[in-house]
């Protein structure tokens, strides 16, 4: 079967979607096998004083951070790094897009990006080349996925209602990978050591490498700005700067629910480490086996949520963008408030049940998944077709401003309770959703004032 464009389709969607959906599965795999070891290991091993000495310019990077923050602690330092890494992972797509779209191309930027994180994976196996192997993975995931994920809304056209569903498939490929990522590379870590585990990121990363490169020949790849092409390099009208200021305008907005998803990968951890009861008999569970869940929730979430948007536009009662965002908000904000309360099922040694932090994850992840892929597909459908792929890498400024503010919060752990601690997320990922609540109306009330004086000018 083919579609509109009479490109061949899967199950009502063209083929390319499949190998973006594999490309960015293995993607995922490397970078969330990374992210669920990396404050553990930090505060765990490599930060401790017999071992930071080995890291190449570490003492310098710790004197220019606490020039700015005052003297860390280890844990302190720790959440630090990893505040940092993930808003650098998350801001250099937009460049990444931006080099895609003037200069690269998509194509070679997505395979220089995939060969820029499997060196830094296997980086990560020597203490010494710790700082280097962030800067290589920040400078790849720039690439690839500032790329790859524009790719999907270039598969179709502009209003096809598939567009957002598209995202949420693709959302899914992100879920996978993250649900079988910290399974293996957390048994890795325990059974052989964390390099081991930082390593098979690596492989895995080099298999996305080899899908993309020789099934992908056939995906939309926008030619560069610099080559010529006068379709892409048209200027952009007032309207198209409108729309960009508009999509800016949201960052700080978005980025308030980030704040608390970041924490659930950094600061997180240590917590589980200290409250939640891992030992089953003779057997302790890997701390990062409890991020798979955040992969495996929206596996079953995204199908009921997708049945439950239908159902709704079946009956022309479907939310718009912003109030699914904002709904997305306040499911999250509800999860991570239940963490804050997990002293009500503390036992005799202050840790509560696993079956805990499992709520919390089956939650949150409801959460994620009206929030994310509605906004990629609002900033994919608004932003003009000259940059949107830059505009996707604009939008990933959210997550790199939440990161980094995650990452300062971090340092409360130490000084405050469990309970004030969530609840200082609960309430920042919440008022985020007041927000966009507050903008979607706006918007709705200008373009109900736009289409009036369209009738009577008319």
């Amino acid at each position: 079967m083919t579609d509109a464009r009479g490109a061949p389709t899967l199950f009502g969607h063209p083929r390319g979607l499949l190998v973006i959906w594999s490309t960015e599965v293995w993607d995922r795999i490397s970078f969330h096998g990374m992210q669920a070891l990396l404050t553990l290991y930090l505060a765990d091993q490599l930060l401790l004083p017999a071992n930071i000495g080995k890291v190449v310019g570490i003492h310098e990077f710790r004197a220019g951070l606490e020039f700015f923050t005052g003297p860390l602690s280890v844990k302190a330092l720790a959440t630090q790094i990893f505040g940092l890494y993930i808003g650098f992972v998350y801001f250099m797509p937009m460049v990444g897009a931006a080099l895609g779209d003037a200069l690269l191309g998509r194509r070679r930027a997505i395979i220089l990006g995939a060969l820029l994180m499997s060196a830094g994976h296997f980086a990560m196996a020597f203490d010494a080349s710790f700082l280097l192997a962030l800067l290589l993975l920040i400078l790849g995931a720039g690439l690839l996925r500032g790329n790859l994920q524009p790719q999907v809304g270039e598969l179709y056209d502009r209003d096809d209602r598939r567009r957002t569903v598209a995202f949420q498939i693709y959302g899914a490929a992100v879920n996978l990978g993250a649900f079988i990522a910290p399974l293996l590379t957390g048994q890795l870590a325990k059974s052989f050591g964390w390099h081991v585990g930082f390593g098979f990121a690596g492989f895995g990363m080099l298999i996305g490498l080899v899908i993309y490169t020789v099934w992908g020949r056939g995906l939309p790849s926008r030619p560069p700005a610099l080559s010529g092409d006068k379709s892409v390099s048209d200027k952009l009208t007032t309207q198209d700067w409108r729309a960009i200021y508009f999509l800016v305008s949201l960052i700080p907005i978005a980025s308030l629910f980030w704040v608390a998803q970041s924490q659930v990968w950094n600061t997180y951890n240590l917590w589980v480490q200290d409250h939640i009861e891992l030992r089953f008999g003779h057997w302790e569970m890997p701390i990062p086996w409890l991020q798979s869940l955040d992969g495996l929730s929206p596996l079953f979430t995204v199908p009921f949520v997708l049945w439950v948007w239908h159902w709704q536009a079946s009956r022309n009662r479907e939310p718009n963008e912003f109030v699914k965002a904002a709904i997305g908000c306040f499911i999250f904000g509800l999860g991570t408030l239940w963490l804050g309360f997990a002293y009500l099922a503390y036992d005799a040694n202050g840790r509560a049940p696993v079956l805990w932090a499992v709520v919390f994850h089956l939650v949150s992840n409801l959460g994620w998944v009206y929030f994310a892929p509605t906004m990629t597909a609002l900033y994919s459908r608004s932003a003009p077709p000259q940059v949107s792929a830059t505009m996707i890498g604009v939008y990933s400024l959210s997550v790199t401003l939440g990161s980094f503010i995650s990452g300062r919060l971090g340092s409360l752990y130490e000084h405050v309770s469990p309970t004030t601690f969530w609840t200082i997320h609960a309430a920042l990922v919440s008022f985020g959703g007041v927000l966009l609540l507050i903008v979607g109306q706006t918007v709705a009330r200008s373009r109900r004032a736009l289409a009036a004086s369209g009738v009577a000018n008319s």
